[in-house]
């Protein structure tokens, strides 16, 4: 075994050296992120707009979007911030992990990189465990950096649990979950699309029992739910409330075993293969294939039908739960009943945001597409591409293009299937057609997220991760700014806020328009920008 991982430090300092601006980037970005929302709550929430905020905090849809509600009913800020905050820090940790992971391996491997390495004095595992180890040290130097960030910021949280332990250990989860993935196939985007669709998993399920354990008590209905996902254990901490360390030893143990599952993997496949063979292909080329369309197309629909079925089948679950929503609207605070229109606008309220809610996933959807565009260009896809009379401005369009058209459609299907569930619950049909129009309503805002990432993979690459840090920051502006009551202005900042939330509001057609030409307009310059700069060739 010690042959096996012969040249791991030096690969270790390979990575660092790699990573020298990535590494910082993460880091510093989350711990902004996470000082910006921890001051905030410090000096805009006061005794009173807590109290509000504590009823908010414990309905059932803010289960889904923020936690089980751990010592809401005596609320603290550090509380309130760990509650509706931390579930985003560990979502942000969890992405680090998996692309650090992925970057280091698998697309070494898809590039010929791990090839030469290997040439050289390096053990078969070396390259891996190197990955792993990296990491690990980005996630621990990702805690303690927002553990300083938060313990001086404003809210003073005091000593008790004052650490953000939880967010580290979801990273540590991932970093095994990555390990696992990127020995499925030959290719970096299947193995990422595994991860990601693992975090979607683990956010879906945990989502499904905190709004069980808001509605019907920590110990009944499905709130049993939340211990099978990573994101709960770390929740179940009760950070600032209960203070139980005990549920990390559960991502300790999955990370430990999950780490040694990759490792033994990797040890039964070849270098630059993947685990699931791929089919052979046929002899020619379908006919419709004679398009960039319609290889942009042929390339995306693996992971489109992927993102069909879960948003469909996500759409209906949530839909389910307006039932429930509907019969406890006498219950609920007044802070939401107001906020919702009366009894007779909670569904709809809920169904609204809901919208708001599927385009977030769905714009992670339409980034990961333009990052696996970039991945494509790295590993010389492209240039054989572009050596046929496809030009590069179409080539570019056309794969944006039907990402764009995929994002319609993903939103579709979850309006379709979270209206169908909602209707049967409710005996209302009427609601099946509003809520579809209420999702797809939404779409532009997504488009505007695609076409920035589109403008920043066509004019500079490297970059192109900074559309993440923008849809994180609107994510959490649309989610919570109004809860903490930021300023109009800096609410209006967010993409996902112009439309309106219908069925509850009214729609913006205007905003519609506005954003889907802003989105046409960033996608055009990065079609411009792509044809003018040089290209990863071999």
């Amino acid at each position: 075994m010690k042959a096996e991982l012969t040249g791991t430090w030096t690969l270790l300092r390979l990575m660092l050296r790699r990573d020298r601006v990535r590494l910082p980037g993460w880091v510093l970005g989350m711990a902004a992120l996470t000082a910006y929302f921890a001051n905030a709550l410090g000096t805009v929430v006061d005794e009173e707009s807590l109290a509000g905020l504590a009823s908010l905090a414990t309905t059932p849809v803010m289960g889904l979007i923020g936690g089980p509600g751990y010592g809401f009913d005596d609320i603290t800020l550090p509380r309130l911030f760990a509650g509706m905050y931390g579930l985003y820090l560990m979502i942000g940790a969890a992405l680090m992990a998996m692309t650090t992971v992925s970057r280091h391996t698998r697309v070494e491997e898809q590039t010929g990189r791990a090839e030469l390495l290997r040439a050289n004095v390096v053990g078969r595992h070396a390259q891996l465990v190197a990955a792993l180890l990296l990491s690990t040290l980005m996630t621990v130097l990702l805690t303690a950096v927002m553990w300083v960030v938060v313990q001086f910021s404003v809210m003073a949280p005091g000593p008790t649990s004052a650490n953000l332990l939880f967010v580290g250990a979801v990273g540590l989860v991932f970093t095994g979950v990555a390990a696992v993935t990127v020995q499925l196939s030959p290719f970096s985007r299947v193995g990422s699309s595994v991860a990601g669709a693992v975090l979607a998993v683990a956010f879906v399920i945990r989502g499904l029992g905190d709004m069980s354990a808001l509605q019907q008590g920590h110990d009944g209905g499905v709130a049993w739910l939340s211990w099978l996902s990573p994101l709960g254990w770390s929740q179940q901490t009760a950070p600032y409330t209960l203070d139980r360390w005990w549920p990390l030893l559960f991502a300790v143990g999955t990370t430990v075993i999950l780490t040694g599952v990759g490792v033994a993997l990797q040890a039964r496949r070849d270098l630059a293969a993947g685990l699931v063979a791929d089919r052979p292909g046929p002899a020619t080329a379908a006919t419709w294939l004679d398009s960039p369309v319609a290889l942009a197309f042929r390339l995306q629909r693996a992971s489109l039908v992927g993102w069909s079925v879960a948003m469909l089948v996500a759409g209906v679950v949530f839909g389910a739960f307006a039932g429930p929503m509907a019969d406890g609207a006498d219950s609920m605070p007044p802070e939401i009943m107001e906020v919702l229109g009366g009894t007779a606008g909670v569904v709809e309220g809920y169904l609204g945001f809901m919208g708001i809610y599927f385009a977030v996933m769905i714009a992670v959807y339409a980034l990961l597409s333009v990052q696996s565009l970039r991945s494509q260009e790295q590993g010389f896809h492209t240039e054989t591409v572009l050596s046929t009379a496809v030009s590069r401005r179409s080539w570019h369009v056309s794969w944006v293009g039907v990402t764009a058209v995929g994002a319609l459609w993903l939103s579709a299907l979850a309006g379709l299937g979270e209206g169908i569930g909602a209707a049967t619950g409710l005996g209302d049909a009427g609601l099946i057609g509003r809520t579809l129009l209420g999702h797809v309503a939404q779409v532009p805002a997504v488009w505007v997220l695609l076409g920035v990432a589109a403008l920043l993979y066509g004019a500079l690459p490297r970059i192109v991760g900074l559309a993440w840090a923008l849809l994180g920051y609107s994510t959490l502006l649309v989610l919570f700014g109004e809860m903490i009551e930021l300023p109009e202005g800096v609410l209006d900042t967010s993409v996902f806020r112009h439309v309106g939330q219908y069925p509850a509001e009214a729609l913006s057609w205007a905003a519609v328009g506005a954003l889907t030409v802003l989105a046409a307009l960033f996608t055009a310059l990065g079609a411009r920008a792509f044809g003018r700069r040089d290209l990863v060739t071999t």
